[in-house]
């Protein structure tokens, strides 16, 4: 039986994109440690701010950086060719009668 290439004979073999034990035994080390960091981090910070609470909150506005996305500013423009004449705003009741009241 000759090999075909992408083609196992070992039909209990690992599934496709299955991490292997020494790929997933790293990514449990530096999770660990990462944890440990973040715990040190946290009395780090701490230190930090009973000498320098200035300082300490410029160190968590960076780090919120991380952690929540920036928000993009969007900007507006164009021109009205015509004058408004009115504005008209309708307010729908949310009662069984849903009726429409103009203000």
């Amino acid at each position: 039986m000759p090999f075909v290439k992408g083609k196992s004979g070992n039909i209990a073999g690992r599934p496709n994109g299955a991490l292997n034990r020494s790929t997933e035994q790293a990514k449990l080390a530096v999770a660990r440690l990462a944890n440990q960091g973040l715990d040190a981090l946290r009395e780090d910070i701490e230190k930090i701010r009973k000498q320098d609470p200035i300082e300490a909150a410029k160190i968590y506005l960076k780090l919120l950086e991380y952690i929540v996305p920036k928000k993009a500013a969007i900007e507006l423009s164009g021109e009205i060719n015509q004058r408004i004449q009115q504005i008209s705003v309708n307010i729908q009741d949310g009662t069984a009668n849903q009726h429409l009241k103009d203000i």
